[in-house]
Formats: structure tokens, C-alpha cells, sequence
């Protein structure tokens, strides 16, 4: 018989949970999207979370501009998809890609790829598996960003605080006193029982933790330029040249590329120059055609693989860009963030709520790390895509002779290859899986990690893949907030145990079954247990022959024999 060693992990809660000596349970430093998101989170599961921000409010500048399609499940989880949907690109837009000379050409190569409408529409007709619950969306940071502010307002366990900045913090064995500046110069402290620092690439908080990212860095200095251009869209397509979509790589010697915004009356671009004024230059370039704009930003960035060698010291925690720095290629920048602040922020939950064991914490950095790790490849790898086909620009490329055509010719091919490598990242997106992770039932061997292709599983650590029942709804959608033991085709396996363990914790756990042979096929195995953020613990065809052991390592407890030997 093995047996829960819960002394430990009940004068941790009782250690975290002295609500006089706490300002907040979780100090959220940083209110971009990632920040939002883990409030967000942590506000709909009852914690009480404050959040500081350096600014003032939002800002209107460019940067993210889409939600990746394991984001927007993820929203959808959390009931904020609709309203970033609404607040978005227009579902019936295409979301294509071109390979330009200018808009007043015809294009170098055309990447069809689907509206959310049609995206939608795929996702109706699919019974594999293979698809996700929800299709991207295309969203830009300044829309995104009061979204999730405005609704973490709403929470009543949340605090938002922005105008407030994060100066130093003290950690103890009860928790972290952060010291915040505000507006008027004054300073105060906030207690928090863990802290988050989702402060960015800079982070002050890793910097004081004394973390160090590692990797490539400055691989690339360009300037990005926000334009506001009310008659562009419309005007698409000019003359001959390509037709409406999302992004337009030029073919020069400047790196430049266009994205359209959400609103489709604001443009950003990247191009290698030296001042406002060649982006203005740029931009009339590439539009090709007299009219009318505003350039109302304009800032350097610089291209980084980096990654950090931590993300957590004790009671202080750090996610989105203060640990993993890509190159935008393949959107897997803030989307990889919205994956850290949903892993995190149930964890936190429950050792807070007292059922979550000390492995649990410790799992963070197990499962994200490697994700981070596996993301900055997919971006090294879809960024080499991508200088690979500029590779081929030739001065003569724009010119109408045999030479000029031979140069398109050629750019065109190889981009036809190789810039698929940024725009077709749903393996990255999906078929993530955490390994060798304390709180996950270890399966040996399993399989590979891809980028560009998404094949369904249920392999332990997997996201569970989206089916709809024969009634029509989703099973993510049904899925409680806790851990699930879904018994499919009819399975009839005993869960008492299973629950008695969960119990003996305090750990909310719910046995759901699902009959009919659809679900049953895609997930290929008669029972899984799934946790709140619906990765698989485990699965099999009979129930496990240890529930209570299982119980115990889903939700990161330590476990003692009749011997006395902890396991």
C-alpha cells in the first residue's frame, strides 16, 4: 500500500495562507498580453492576484498580431474567445501571404490560407481529431491587450494597477515583498505569497534573479514602422498586383515585409533602413501607388533565439518573453507565453487552494522549459526558411528582361518552399507534449515532435485533441475545472479509487463518460485522466493498477511506503 505524505504539503498551505500578512497570494509583474492572461486566470479561479504595469495604459504600437489556434482554444477555455473574436479581423477575411515586388504587381507567390470563417467551416467537417476546436486569429497587440485588461478588471479577486513600476523585491520563507514605485515618485511594498515577472525581454525581475538567457542574439536590427492607411485594404488589389491577405514579403535587399491589422486600416513595416524617414520611403515603395497615410511609430527591434536558463527561483516565477526571446517567424512568441501563464496558473491555484503538492510548482519549468527550447528551434528553423528564399534577390529581379524573369523565377521557387516554414506551424501550435515532468505518467519512447504537421494524440503530456461528440458539442468544451477521468465507448472501469484518492487530497476530480465510438477511435485508449489545463496524466485500457499513486503524482504530492522510504 502507498500512502500520501500530506503533513508537508498542509503546513505549506497554512504557510501561504496567513491572509493578514498578505497584500495579494500572486504579485503579477507586467500587463502585457502574458500578464493578463495568467490574471485573467488566476481572477476566474479565485485567487487573489494584483498586477502592476510600468505604463500608463495600453499602448498603441505594434507588435503580436495573432492568436495561434491553441491560444484561442485556451480563450475559449477561460470565455474570453468570442469577445476576441468580435474584436479582431473580420471572420471573412482571408489570411493569405504573397511574395511581392510591389502592390501594384502581380505577385512573386501566392500562399492561400483560410478566413476564420472557412478555418471554421474545415473545423465543422472534421471527426479526426486532426483539427483544433478553434482557428486562429488575427488580433494586434493594442486590441488585445485593454481586452484583457478590461476583463481582469472585472474580476473581483484581481487588481490592476498600471502607472505602477516594479523596483526590487525580498523573498522569504513566507513569501515576496516587491517594492513598486508610483505615478507621484513614492514608493510601497506589496506581499505576495509568489510572484510572476512577465516584464519582458529586459526583465528586471530575471535580472535580479540573476537568470541569464542564452542562445543568438541580435541576429538582425530592422525598424518597424506603424502606418495608419484607411484606403489600402479597399484598394487591394491594385491594379495587378496581389490580392487581399495578411502578410506581403517584398523581394529586396531590405528584408521588407508588410502585415495588415486587425482594423484593416493599419500596416506595419519591417524593413532594414536607417530612419523614419527611408521607412516612409519604404512604405510608399511597397504601396506603390499615391495615397494617403500617417506614420505613427516608428522604433528598432532586434531579431533573438534566446532562451533562460531558469524560471523559477523559490517563490518568484517568470514567463512569456522575460524567459524565451524568438524571431516573430511563425508566431510563436506571445503565443508560447499564453501556454506558460495557463500552465502556471492552476498550479499556483491549487497550492494555494491547499490540495497541490510541492511538485507541482516544480513542474513549471520541467514542462515550459522544454517548450520554450522547442519553440526557439521552430523559430530558428522557419527564420532560416525565411533568409533562404530572400537569398535569391537579385538587383535585376524587378526588371522586365530574360534576366529579371530567371531571377523571380528562382526566388519564387525556393520561397515557395521555404516560407511555408513560418506560416504552417501546427505542430509547434498543437502536438506539444511535456516530458519527463514529476506530475505527468511517464510513457517510454512516444512521438516526434514536429513543427509543421499536427498528428493527434493522446500520449501522456499531450493537449487532449478536439472531437465533437455525436451530439455536437466539443469534449474540450464539456471538460470541468479540474482533473477528468474520461471513460470512453462504453468503459465501465471502477473510479471509486481513483476518486477516493483525489478526495484524500482536496483535489476537485470528475469521472465523465463519454459513450459512442467516435471519441474512443480518435483517443485510442478506454480511460484518460486529464488535468485542469487538458493535458493528458495518463491513460490506458483498464483503470491504473494504483490509483491512489496516480492520484497523488497528478497533482505533485510525495509519496511514502509502509517502510517510510518517500518515492
Amino acid at each position: 500500500m502507498i500512502l500520501n505524505d500530506l503533513e508537508e504539503t498542509l503546513d505549506n498551505g497554512a504557510e501561504i495562507s496567513r491572509e493578514g500578512e498578505l497584500d495579494s497570494q500572486v504579485l503579477v509583474v507586467g500587463a502585457g498580453p502574458v500578464g493578463l492572461t495568467l490574471a485573467n486566470d488566476l481572477g476566474r479561479r479565485g485567487v487573489r492576484c494584483t498586477i502592476v504595469e510600468q505604463k500608463e495604459a495600453p499602448q498603441f504600437l505594434p507588435k503580436m498580431e495573432r492568436c495561434n489556434a491553441r491560444s484561442m482554444e485556451i480563450f475559449r477555455r477561460m470565455g474570453l474567445a468570442d469577445r476576441i473574436r468580435a474584436a479582431g479581423l473580420r471572420a471573412e477575411v482571408p489570411m493569405d501571404v504573397f511574395v511581392i515586388l510591389a502592390m501594384d504587381r502581380p505577385p512573386l507567390l501566392h500562399l492561400p490560407y483560410p478566413s476564420v470563417e472557412q478555418a471554421r467551416a474545415e473545423i465543422r467537417a472534421c471527426e479526426d481529431g486532426s483539427m483544433p476546436l478553434e482557428p486562429y486569429q488575427l488580433i494586434s497587440q493594442y486590441t488585445l491587450e485593454p481586452l484583457l485588461k478590461a476583463a481582469a478588471e472585472k474580476l473581483p479577486s484581481v487588481s490592476v494597477r498600471y502607472g505602477c513600476e516594479f523596483v526590487s523585491f525580498d523573498e522569504d520563507e513566507g513569501g515576496v515583498t516587491a517594492t513598486v514605485r508610483n505615478l507621484d515618485g513614492e514608493t510601497e511594498n506589496i506581499r505576495a505569497a509568489y510572484m510572476v515577472g512577465c516584464d519582458g525581454g529586459a526583465s528586471p525581475v530575471r535580472k535580479q534573479l540573476g537568470i541569464k538567457l542564452r542562445g543568438e542574439g541580435n541576429l538582425m536590427h530592422l525598424q518597424q514602422a506603424l502606418f495608419r492607411c484607411d484606403d489600402l485594404f479597399d484598394r487591394i488589389p491594385i491594379g495587378a498586383g496581389p490580392g487581399k491577405g495578411r502578410h506581403y514579403h517584398v523581394a529586396d535587399d531590405h528584408a521588407t515585409f508588410l502585415i495588415m491589422q486587425d482594423s484593416t486600416k493599419h500596416f506595419t513595416l519591417h524593413s532594414v533602413v536607417d530612419s523614419d524617414e527611408e521607412m516612409k520611403r519604404q512604405f510608399e515603395k511597397t504601396v506603390a501607388v499615391p495615397l494617403d497615410y500617417a506614420m505613427l511609430s516608428c522604433a528598432e527591434w532586434r531579431q533573438n533565439l534566446l532562451l533562460a536558463d531558469n524560471y523559477r527561483r523559490g517563490r518568484v516565477f517568470l514567463a512569456g518573453d522575460a524567459v524565451h526571446l524568438v524571431i516573430p517567424t511563425g508566431g510563436l512568441g506571445m503565443n508560447t507565453g499564453v501556454g506558460d501563464a495557463v500552465d502556471l496558473s492552476w498550479k499556483l491555484a491549487a497550492v494555494l487552494q491547499g490540495w497541490g503538492g510541492p511538485h507541482l510548482l516544480d513542474s513549471y519549468e520541467v514542462e515550459r522549459r522544454q517548450i520554450g527550447d522547442r519553440n526557439v528551434g521552430a523559430s530558428r528553423y522557419a527564420s532560416a526558411g525565411r533568409r533562404k528564399w530572400r537569398s535569391q534577390y537579385r538587383p535585376e529581379i524587378a526588371k522586365e528582361s530574360s534576366a529579371g524573369e530567371a531571377a523571380r523565377a528562382n526566388l519564387a521557387t525556393v520561397a515557395d518552399v521555404e516560407q511555408r516554414k513560418t506560416n504552417e506551424m501546427i505542430g509547434a501550435e498543437l502536438g506539444y507534449r511535456y516530458v519527463g515532468s514529476p506530475v505527468i505518467w511517464e510513457e517510454t519512447g512516444g512521438p516526434e515532435h514536429l513543427f509543421r504537421i499536427y498528428e493527434p494524440t493522446t500520449w501522456s503530456g499531450a493537449r487532449l485533441p478536439h472531437v465533437w461528440l455525436e451530439d455536437g458539442r466539443a469534449v474540450q468544451d464539456i471538460l470541468p475545472d479540474g482533473y477528468t477521468l474520461l471513460r470512453l465507448g462504453g468503459c465501465l472501469a471502477d473510479a471509486g479509487p481513483l476518486a477516493d484518492g483525489f478526495a484524500r487530497l482536496g483535489a476537485p476530480f470528475t469521472v465523465l463518460d463519454i459513450p459512442g465510438e467516435r471519441a474512443r477511435d480518435v483517443y485510442g485508449r478506454n480511460l484518460l485522466l486529464l488535468r485542469p489545463d487538458m493535458h493528458v496524466v495518463w491513460r490506458g485500457m483498464e483503470m491504473h493498477e494504483n490509483p491512489a499513486h496516480l492520484a497523488a503524482l497528478a497533482a505533485g504530492h510525495r509519496l511514502i511506503t509502509e517502510r517510510g522510504n518517500k518515492t
